[in-house]
């Protein structure tokens, strides 16, 4: 039986460092030029060149100011800071390239529906539909803080919210505008005077909610895709309902391969109940690969890389996610859940009654043959491909977000030495597609019909006030 081409994100963030600690103080690292557009530019045609189906960027809205009490230690330790916006690197990206997708991550809780659903329309008409949105609801509480509040929003409530944005958004990007709305009629029997847009065909969507009022239309006309591509990482019991609900693909994480496949298990479960088509969703996970010509030599690669991995970068790291002061916890230590507003997903998958195993900071977060937070692969292409294959079968996933050891370096060894075995194999997606929706799922360029946001679609035929209850 043919296996189906996976999902090849390339992931990063716009900063000095993402969670490959340490490793911005290896000579071949050049994310410290994250501040550089060329950059950039460099990046996503060596992931298009590659093969890769998307570039997905990471953020953050605060500083790491966790660990130890504060973000010294962040800033000293290069850890995701300094950040910057990721949004706005995409216009200049989609010219560049022509075929890579681009999952972007932006907060529900910061943000207003009205004015994001057209940022993301506008990209989505820059990227001729090669735009995705990676839905979070933050965890920093220097986020909290520095945008207006006192604390962080309850973890559960933040998920209410985010429901209703994105009703909002579904509106806006499905129920507003009519398709053929936009006319350009410079003049004719029908319209002597021309006719640009049919007001008509133009609708307030009339969202009056708990968090959100939005009366009238969208400002933009729809884009390609209408709605982007949803990419979703929650992995707490309400995220992952907010998931089942909401994703197309699912940025799943675990503690090891059991604890993967069964979140994978609890979204697939949770999606049914919402209606939802099986196959509908498509799940990745984190992993990072260091190969090269041969096993030996990419041991070589990990040996070197290692020795400049920072293990307390990737406390400062934990410890914000977490909201957790890992600071003065020993390394052999075992890790406790314990429930906070912050990343209850990330805290849980090391403790988790599931598993009946204990972890121990040092066994999460310095692993030997690997970097701590996601799984690992060293070898050559064979190796690698092999292994690659096992880990989608056992953890019952599509594709990968593959991190950096060093950029662009492991992107670029990735597409040569992996890449072209994958390709052997028929894994790696060739098809050109008129938008990543198409690519990713090999249909249309509009949500399907069991998505919640489709019924808020005029192509759906139904009347203009069915779609804006």
């Amino acid at each position: 039986m043919a296996k189906s081409p996976i999902i090849l994100n390339g992931f990063t963030m716009n900063a000095v460092s993402h969670v490959a600690y340490g490793l911005w103080r290896h000579p071949d690292d050049q994310a410290y030029r994250h501040a550089e557009l060329d950059y950039w530019i460099e990046l996503a045609r060596a992931l298009e060149d590659g093969g890769f189906d998307c570039l997905f960027i990471a953020d953050a809205l605060g500083l790491l100011d966790v660990h130890g009490g504060g973000y010294a230690a962040s800033l000293a330790k290069g850890v995701q800071s300094p950040v910057n916006d990721p949004l706005l690197l995409v216009g200049a990206l989609a010219g560049a390239t022509s075929r890579l997708g681009f999952g972007v991550t932006v907060s529900t809780t910061y943000e207003k529906p009205y004015l994001l659903a057209r940022k993301f329309t506008t990209l989505d008409h820059l990227t001729k539909g090669r735009i995705a949105w990676n839905v979070v609801t933050s965890q920093l509480d220097s986020a909290a803080r520095n945008l207006g509040l006192d604390k962080q929003v309850a973890h559960d409530e933040r998920y209410e919210i985010a429901d209703e944005f994105l009703e909002v958004a579904y509106k806006l990007w499905q129920g507003s505008w009519e398709d053929g709305a936009l006319v350009r009629d410079r003049g004719s029997a029908a319209n002597p005077d021309g006719l640009y847009t049919d007001p008509s065909k133009v609708h307030p969507i009339g969202h009056s909610g708990r968090y959100f009022k939005v009366p009238g239309p969208h400002l933009s006309e729809p884009s390609p895709q209408r709605v982007p591509v949803l990419f979703q990482a929650g992995g707490s019991p309400r995220g992952q309902r907010f998931a089942a609900r909401h994703a197309e693909v699912v940025f799943i994480a675990g503690a090891d391969v059991d604890g993967i496949r069964r979140n994978v298990a609890e979204v697939k479960r949770l999606a049914r109940d919402e209606g939802r088509a099986p196959g509908s969703i498509k799940f990745i996970s984190a992993v990072s690969v260091i190969t090269d010509e041969t096993d030996a030599a990419a041991a070589a690669k990990l040996a070197d890389y290692r020795s400049h991995y920072d293990v307390e970068g990737a406390l400062v790291h934990y410890s914000a996610t977490t909201g957790i002061d890992f600071s003065k916890h020993d390394l052999d230590q075992p890790i406790r859940y314990t429930e906070t507003d912050s990343n209850r997903s990330l805290l849980r998958m090391f403790d988790d009654p599931s598993s009946g195993r204990q972890w121990t900071l040092r066994q999460a977060f310095s692993p030997e043959g690997g970097f701590g937070r996601g799984k690992s692969f060293v070898g050559g292409p064979k190796t690698v491909a092999d292994e690659l294959e096992q880990w989608l079968e056992v953890t019952d996933t599509d594709g990968i977000n593959l991190t950096h050891v060093v950029s662009p370096g492991s992107f670029i060894d990735f597409s040569a030495h992996v890449v072209p075995e994958l390709r052997r194999r028929g894994r790696i997606r060739e098809i050109e597609a008129p938008s990543l929706r198409s690519r990713l799922f090999g249909r249309d360029s509009r949500l399907p019909a069991d998505h919640p946001g489709a019924r808020h679609d005029f192509s759906q035929a139904r009347p203009p006030e069915a779609l804006a209850s």
